[in-house]
C-alpha cells in the first residue's frame, strides 16, 4: 500500500496505539480520519496535525456512526484506501471475583466493541474501498485488524478481552480471502 496521499480511517485513533498509527501514517503522507469516542483528544490531534486529518466522533458499534466516518473520508478526501481498527477496551474481571460473578454486561460490552465494532467498520470500509479505482496492481485498499496475544494466551481476568480478540483473529483470514477478489 502506498501511504502517500492515500486515505485511512483509524478507529480508536485519538489515543494509544491508534494515535501512534495516525501519527505514523500522517508522517508518511497519508490523509486520515480519526474515528473515536474521545472527542477532546481526537479534535486536539486533528488540529495539531492539520488539514490532512479530520476527526469524527464514532461509536464503532453503531452502523450510523461507522457509516458517517466512511462518508467523511470519501467526501473530504475523495475516497478510502485503508482502515486500521485500533478501537477497543480491555476490562479486567475475574469470572468469580471478590464482588461475585463477572458482570455479563461487561462481557457483552467488550465483545461488542472489540469484535462486533471491528466487523462493523470492516464491512462499511470495504464497501467504500470496493467502489474505488484500482491501482496498477489491482489494489483498492487495505484493512488491518488489531488483535492481541491474549487471543491465544489470555491471562486471569481477561476472559472477555481474550474472547473478543480471538474473534478478531478468527474473522480476519476469511474476510481477507473474500475481499482479495476486490483488491482489498
Amino acid at each position: 500500500m502506498q501511504i502517500q496521499d492515500s486515505v485511512f480511517i483509524v478507529s480508536g485513533g485519538a489515543s494509544g496505539l491508534g494515535e501512534a498509527t495516525v501519527r505514523a501514517l500522517h508522517a508518511a503522507g497519508g490523509k486520515l480520519v480519526i474515528a473515536d469516542v474521545g472527542v477532546e483528544k481526537g479534535e486536539a490531534l486533528a488540529a495539531e496535525l492539520g488539514d490532512r486529518v479530520a476527526f469524527i466522533k464514532t461509536d464503532i458499534t453503531s452502523e450510523a456512526d461507522g457509516q458517517a466516518a466512511v462518508d467523511l473520508a470519501v467526501s473530504r478526501f475523495g475516497g478510502l484506501q485503508g482502515l486500521i481498527n485500533c478501537a477497543g477496551v480491555g476490562p479486567a474481571w475475574k469470572v468469580l471475583g471478590k464482588e461475585g460473578p463477572h458482570p455479563l454486561d461487561a462481557f457483552v460490552r467488550t465483545v461488542n466493541i472489540n469484535l462486533v465494532g471491528a466487523f462493523n467498520m470492516v464491512r462499511l470500509a470495504a464497501a467504500a474501498m470496493a467502489k474505488g479505482e484500482a491501482g496498477a496492481d489491482g489494489e483498492r485498499g487495505v484493512i488491518v485488524n488489531t488483535a492481541s496475544v491474549a487471543a491465544f494466551e489470555g491471562q486471569v481476568g481477561q476472559a472477555a478481552y481474550a474472547a473478543s480478540k480471538a474473534g478478531v483473529v478468527g474473522m480476519t483470514l476469511p474476510i481477507a480471502r473474500e475481499l482479495a477478489r476486490s483488491g482489498i
